[in-house]
């Protein structure tokens, strides 16, 4: 979930490039429709989108607890790091970011899927 058009692409071409399937969306209201649907692992959302935002779409998508959301956005104070967390991310990442520190939330996230004793 990004709204700008370029980064969008290169987060989908890079998240394709180490083996996910990525399914985007540039807007609270289509990313609402695909989720209605989806089944999935891990949300990434910005948190500045143009008809609302990533702690609105997180709450109004109803996702189960197991699906690890993470909040990408070029803002990083304290209090929207725990606005993330109130909304019900697991994580902030403040962009610009690099890959590596992407890759080590999603392996959090692998980790935390993974069945016991697997």
């Amino acid at each position: 979930m990004e709204n700008h058009e370029d980064t969008l692409k290169w987060l989908a071409i890079y998240l394709e490039s180490v083996g996910h399937l990525v399914q985007s969306a540039r807007s609270m209201t289509s990313a609402l429709e695909a989720l209605s649907t989806a089944v999935i692992d891990v949300l990434i959302s910005d948190i500045g989108l143009p008809d609302g935002d990533g702690w609105e779409l997180l709450r109004r998508a109803g996702l189960p607890p197991r699906v690890y959301a993470i909040a990408m956005s070029g803002f990083g104070t304290q209090s929207d790091r725990l606005k993330s967390r109130d909304a019900g991310y697991r994580q902030h990442i403040l962009k610009p970011f690099v890959p590596d520190d992407l890759d080590a939330m999603l392996e959090e996230a692998q980790r935390e899927q993974a069945p016991a004793g697997a």
